[in-house]
């Protein structure tokens, strides 16, 4: 009776994992914050250095880059030492190299702590992580888990950016820093309270399981596993495939939107301050879009998907040039809208794509997926800054992302699983599951 009624009290409480989950939702949505501030620092940095906008772009770049490389290496950490230990360690990170930026004299101490510091620490705490999480303690809901989780990055943009736009318009740029320094030094001890490794240190099945599963043995040389992970996947297709589809979606996303909109409004006469708060309703949009995203990866065929979104946000670009003036005009709002649900909706699709093609790697698979999409990004930051000092205008920028949009399209539905003549680099069996979700035999 004892045991009938333990059981009935543990159903009705909120599963573990929901709260697991809402943890990591934090932790990303005080790193995307960070995402944010390179747009607004570009005018005030220059004014005061004289710094030109390549030089930082630069810096931007190269955060964007670590931000990318070091997620394979974090996700492999977080398989070592546990989630709250990467993720804790991330945010102080975080806030050494973004408190040292406010103390910096000259550009390449700027590439060292914004680029460098900064963004190996939000990178620990890219989408590799949440798919991580959603790997471990999920086995219904995968989909919507990652989207949800996936969204905190630009929630945070959306929640911070207003504010920081306003405190560094009023009060200078390092004020803005110090604040994100203590938002990301107050979180720290939050995760390391709620967060857990897995679903065993709790006495818990992930949440959709018919039955208890053992937490792995922690392995050894954590660097080597995602090195050799890559190596292995590298002979198969779909990983160059969906690696350049991501790469151009970083470029079109936080590559330019996120580091050149504010200027590029600027240049026709649009307030920082306004500009920062169109980038803030992409992000209202883009937390909707992307946990549809997340529900429709579950139900639908992922490159479908990947196709529609990536034809779409094309069009989108292609007619920005049209609609920027110093005004906010009704297709301009429009414009916000629908590239806010577009902006982070390709990652549920990638994120099973990897889980399908690569089965228990595809977290590390998705990290160096990841790598690529920040790859994109950097190039896109560092040209779409010395396009603007080439041609006096960004102009040029948006056709061009446009075009490599219906690129990646092409690109994701051309990715298929690999053939078993590929080895052991090749995907776990799939096994079909009622609503037409797919899950590695194991997961």
């Amino acid at each position: 009776m004892d045991v009938h009624l333990a059981r009935a009290r543990a159903g009705r409480r909120i599963h573990r994992a929901w709260w697991v989950a809402g943890a990591a939702l934090l932790a990303v949505v005080v790193a995307g914050a960070f995402s944010t501030l390179p747009g607004l620092l570009t005018g005030p940095l220059h004014e005061e250095f004289g710094w030109s906008r390549g030089s930082i772009g630069l810096a931007a770049s190269v955060n964007m880059v670590l931000y990318g490389l070091s997620a394979p290496f974090a996700a492999a950490l977080m398989d070592r030492f546990g989630l709250r230990r990467v993720v804790v360690a991330a945010l102080l990170v975080v806030a050494s190299g973004a408190g040292l930026t406010t103390v910096m004299a000259t550009a390449w101490q700027f590439t060292l702590y914004w680029g460098l510091l900064v963004g190996l620490g939000t990178g620990a705490m890219a989408t590799a992580f949440g798919a991580t999480v959603a790997q471990r303690w999920f086995v219904h809901r995968r989909g919507l888990v990652t989207g949800i989780i996936a969204s905190g990055s630009v929630f945070g943009q959306m929640v911070f950016l207003p504010v920081l736009s306003w405190v560094v318009d009023h009060h200078g740029w390092r004020p803005s820093l110090v604040s994100m320094v203590l938002a990301a030094c107050a979180t720290a001890p939050l995760i390391w309270l709620v967060l857990r490794d897995h679903p065993a240190d709790v006495g818990r099945a992930p949440y959709g399981a018919d039955r208890y599963v053992a937490k792995p043995v922690p392995a050894d040389g954590t660097g080597r596993r995602a090195v050799s992970v890559l190596l292995a996947t590298a002979r198969t297709g779909p990983l160059w495939l969906t690696a350049g589809a991501f790469a151009i979606c970083g470029a079109s996303t936080n590559g330019i939107m996120w580091t050149h909109f504010t200027p590029a409004a600027h240049d026709h006469g649009m307030p920082a301050t306004t500009a920062s708060s169109l980038l803030a309703a992409v992000g209202v949009f883009n937390v909707i879009g992307t946990v549809v995203s997340g529900w429709a990866t579950d139900r639908g065929d992922p490159r479908r998907l990947l196709a529609v979104f990536f034809t779409l946000r094309g069009l989108l670009l292609m007619c920005l040039p049209l609609l920027m003036s110093a005004t906010v005009r009704p297709s301009m709002v429009v414009f916000v809208a629908l590239f806010g649900l577009l902006d982070l909706a390709t990652v549920p699709p990638v994120v099973a794509l990897c889980r399908e093609f690569y089965g228990g790697d595809g977290a590390i698979v998705f990290g160096w997926v990841g790598a690529a999409h920040q790859v994109g990004a950097a190039l896109a930051a560092y040209g779409g800054g010395a396009a603007r000092d080439a041609f006096g205008t960004y102009a040029p920028v948006w056709p061009a992302l446009g075009a490599l949009c219906a690129v990646a399209a092409l690109l994701s539905l051309m990715a298929r699983r690999p053939s078993p003549a590929d080895g052991p680099a090749g995907p776990r069996p799939v096994q079909q599951r009622p609503g037409g979700s797919r899950l590695p035999d194991g997961a």
